[in-house]
């Protein structure tokens, strides 16, 4: 239930950042579109954030043509991750097998540079 709350809040702080921060709304519009999920293994928990210079929306689920899904062991893996998404956690993440990257590695970091303006 927490890390379903988080994804919805993540949408949430998404939408606020692209009207607000008018660095990441810069940083969106060199992407131009950027999709991407984040689920646990089994995929019992999914959700999807498809991001565009002029809207964000967010839905339940995963579709098959996201640009990265970032894949949770579990939901207290995907719970701590989410808490501090910086670069230190993900290598950690990914190293000890808690993350695995569905997807190019290079759309990670473009994640990241996102994900820093919400702070």
């Amino acid at each position: 239930m927490k890390l379903r709350l988080m994804l919805w809040l993540l949408g949430v702080m998404l939408k606020r950042a692209r009207r607000r921060n008018p660095r990441f709304r810069d940083t969106l519009a060199t992407l131009q579109r950027f999709d991407w999920g984040v689920a646990t293994e089994d995929l019992s928990l999914a959700r999807h954030y498809r991001m565009r210079p002029d809207a964000i929306t967010d839905a339940p689920g995963l579709p098959i043509d996201l640009d990265l899904e970032l894949r949770f062991r579990d939901a207290a893996s995907g719970v701590a991750f989410l808490k501090r998404p910086t670069s230190h956690t993900f290598f950690e993440g990914l190293r000890s097998g808690r993350l695995r990257l569905v997807g190019d590695s290079r759309d990670l970091e473009r994640l990241q540079g996102l994900l820093k303006h919400l702070r």
